[in-house]
């Protein structure tokens, strides 16, 4: 139960690809990814944090391949994972073979900085001989030389140059199973670049503000950026990108995606930031909810509001709610409606239960 969008969002129309078994592009979801940062050589450790990262939501997960060991020990790591990998390839050629011939579902290239025409070849024909796909990832931060020469610094022109020119690389060698990303740590260089490029290609965009920073700084750079551009229509597969345990840039992506109606995963927690009218500690009563409630992956909406001037509102748009009343005697709406006081001390119980009681009865359904 929820209420009804006031926008609707209308997303640009793009090629299907596929990233192992999550399609990208088209009319599917908008997938979220993140990326590793464990030594990829380290597979146990590699392998535990993959799991984790999926296990928060993660369609995808990016695994770095600096070395020859590290796009061999994809093969075992692979062999334990239920996520598409996509490995991590820059300037080796043979990198991107090996990380194919060991199972990656993508490979990040740029197809610029592999070398000459006959190495890009033997990875395109890596690639098809493997079922795997091509994200051409370009930076602001690793331009050509000769398009930063031309354009003297970083413009959304020159990632939309350098983007084109790479895809063309690909598509000379009858390849398109591809995705494209333009990023910079400029916000506003990202958005006018991915607004550009979007009006030139149809294939899926992967859209993220890169090198974003820390969790705080991060999170907001990413949510201006990408939120901008979702709401242009603009994206089929995002990467929040913070310096910052990965997991986290996960959260974030779906909670980017749950706000603007583009996803549904989860318990969407509706909170007041609290004041003295609040009948019981809503700041602690929510991050308590949110640790109890994570397992839930069953869209659910659940409203914690202190005090009755917005309470029973928010309640009667939210599939369960709880609502501060005096003395502790806390209102509990299920599905909109008044169903019995609950005391503070119980409150935590309750509301785990019957918001786990909805998800089953969703799921269901």
């Amino acid at each position: 139960m929820s209420i009804r969008p006031f926008r609707d969002i209308k997303r640009r129309k793009t090629k299907e690809i596929n990233v192992g078994k999550v399609k990208v592009g088209g009319n599917n979801p908008i997938s979220v990814q993140s990326m590793t940062n464990t030594l990829t050589t380290d597979v146990k450790a590699t392998i535990k944090q993959i799991n984790e990262i999926q296990s928060e939501g993660a369609d995808i997960v990016r695994v770095s391949c600096p070395d020859e060991s590290s796009s061999k020990s994809l093969k075992e790591i692979i062999k334990h994972v239920d996520v598409p990998i996509v490995a991590d390839i820059h300037f080796h050629y043979k990198r991107a073979i090996e990380a194919a011939e060991s199972g990656a579902s993508c490979l990040r290239i740029n197809p610029g900085n592999i070398g000459n025409e006959k190495k890009i070849k033997e990875v395109v024909k890596a690639a098809k001989d493997n079922n795997c796909s091509i994200r051409v990832g370009v930076n602001a931060g690793s331009l050509e030389k000769d398009i930063l020469e031309r354009y003297k610094e970083p413009c959304p022109e020159a990632l939309v140059e350098s983007a084109l020119r790479n895809i063309k690389i690909l598509e000379d060698e009858n390849f398109n199973n591809l995705k494209i990303s333009v990023k910079s740590s400029d916000v506003f260089l990202s958005i006018e670049a991915y607004r550009q490029l979007s009006k030139v290609t149809n294939y899926p965009l992967h859209l993220g503000i890169t090198e974003a920073g820390g969790f705080i700084s991060g999170s907001i750079k990413s949510s201006i950026g990408l939120g901008t551009l979702l709401l242009d229509g603009i994206g089929d597969t995002i990467r929040i990108s913070l310096s910052d345990d990965p997991v986290k840039e996960v959260k974030i992506g779906n909670e980017i995606l749950k706000s603007l109606n583009l996803r549904e995963r989860g318990v969407k927690i509706i909170s007041c930031p609290s004041c003295a009218r609040q009948g019981f500690q809503v700041i602690e009563t929510v991050k308590l909810l949110e640790e109890k409630l994570s397992h839930i992956k069953t869209p659910i909406t659940l409203s914690v509001i202190g005090c009755v001037v917005n309470g029973p509102g928010e309640a009667a748009m939210t599939d369960v709610g709880i609502t501060g009343g005096k003395k502790g005697n806390n209102m509990l709406y299920l599905s909109g409606v008044q169903s019995e006081k609950v005391l503070t001390n119980e409150m935590i119980e309750k509301v785990v239960s019957e918001v786990e009681k909805k998800a089953t009865e969703l799921k269901n359904k």
